[in-house]
């Protein structure tokens, strides 16, 4: 089966079209600037030929209308027919409680994907778009919605219960939800494999490390807590995010700047975290370079980061009671050589030891540890849209 994975943002869209026969990809490709002025076309086959194309796209179906053009493209398309597709898997960020597993997509999970429009609202709406797009394209195609949250969805109610009213609960649903789902089971289940290992068997703990981040911990393949929370705000510093704080301190600066609500929100979101911190960037390979020119904050920025990962870390290794294995995944995760030498030094004490040998390289799967080091240490590009696409047809297949 080749399947066609959408992720739909709300003025992008990213997708992908994988044959499933033997998981290898076919084609890649971006769409930016849905709506806006200058909005383009990158698609990019698996050898390498493609084409970048500015058009005007006004609605998301017009974009997956351009998507279609290029997978049937007689120079660099990968379909003869769309036919071809025999099923498309969707990312959706959040389906609440009442979707916990990848499912396939009808009128009544559509309903529910709207109703967490409230809770997801950057997000959910133009994952809905995008699926609308594909029904009024593709309306004989199945699709499947896979969820961000539905990894997490196994926690324990002691790891996603917050301490407030519990009517807040019952009446709203506020409580722990977790993102990055997909990434953290697919370098969960990797993890497994590249060890040969059995991975009900191994206590994981998966650092998921980009401009979003998030840390989860992983007993008997399952999730039992992450580091999101109610939204993609809690947790680490993020590239722009601030991450866990003092909850006072809005009201303390709303107060003292005269801010709404929304415009507190925007400043948590968009212009804190390390860019907060730094003044400089969001982006790590800035800041790195920054603080090797003695820029002081951008130090300052890299050695917190560090220490909300480190932190998290330790407190999970806890909760497990130990454990097996340690992942970096991510841009970050991946490629910052400095950084994950960061977050895993003096862990020592915890069974963690990088090998600065083994740890010097970017991008690659590899065990990165020593070869003492009682907690495996593992690099692992993610790949959420093979996960997505995995996802698919296993739900495709179970409908039939």
């Amino acid at each position: 089966m080749k399947v066609l994975v959408i992720n739909c943002g709300s003025s992008s869209l990213k997708y992908q079209v994988l044959d499933m026969q033997n998981e290898e990809l076919l084609c890649k490709g971006l769409v930016e600037r849905i709506g806006i002025d200058g909005s383009v076309i990158k698609h990019e086959r698996a050898d390498g030929k493609g084409y970048k194309l500015q058009v005007p796209m006004d609605t998301h179906k017009e974009a997956i209308e351009n998507v279609f053009d290029a997978l049937l493209n007689t120079e660099s398309g990968v379909l003869a027919s769309l036919d071809e597709i025999g099923a498309v898997g969707h990312r959706v960020v959040h389906a609440g409680e009442k979707l916990t597993e990848s499912t396939l997509i009808t009128d009544e999970v559509v309903k529910i994907l709207e109703e967490c429009f409230d809770i997801a609202p950057s997000h959910n709406p133009p994952n809905v778009l995008g699926i609308k797009a594909c029904q009024a394209l593709m309306p004989n195609t199945p699709g499947v919605a896979v969820f961000d949250t539905a990894f997490h969805s196994t926690m324990p109610a002691s790891s996603y219960i917050y301490a407030i009213p519990y009517d807040y609960y019952t009446k709203y649903g506020i409580r722990k939800y977790g993102f990055h789902g997909t990434s953290h089971k697919y370098v969960s289940e990797r993890a497994a494999k590249m060890l040969n290992c059995n991975l009900k068997d191994l206590k994981i703990i998966t650092c998921h490390l980009g401009n979003g981040a998030s840390v989860s911990a992983i007993k008997d393949g399952k999730c039992i807590d992450t580091s999101m929370g109610f939204t993609p705000l809690m947790g680490v510093v993020m590239g722009t995010r601030s991450g866990a704080i003092d909850p006072a301190i809005l009201e303390f600066i709303m107060s003292h700047e005269n801010l709404t609500i929304e415009e507190m929100l925007n400043v948590l979101n968009k212009k804190s975290g390390v860019f907060g911190i730094s003044g400089v960037s969001s982006d790590f390979r800035d800041l790195e370079e920054a603080a090797d020119n003695g820029n002081e904050r951008a130090q300052l920025a890299l050695d917190i980061f560090a220490q909300k990962i480190k932190a998290y870390i330790g407190s999970y290794i806890a909760e497990l009671n130990g454990a097996d294995v340690l992942v970096f995944t991510a841009g970050i995760g991946e490629n910052s050589i400095s950084m994950r030498q960061k977050i895993c030094a003096n862990l020592e004490n915890l069974g963690i030891k990088l090998d600065p040998e083994r740890n010097n390289l970017r991008g690659d799967e590899a065990i990165i540890s020593t070869v003492d080091s009682k907690v495996k240490i593992l690099l692992i590009p993610t790949n959420e849209e093979l996960m997505i696409a995995r996802d698919t047809v296993e739900v495709v297949a179970k409908a039939k």
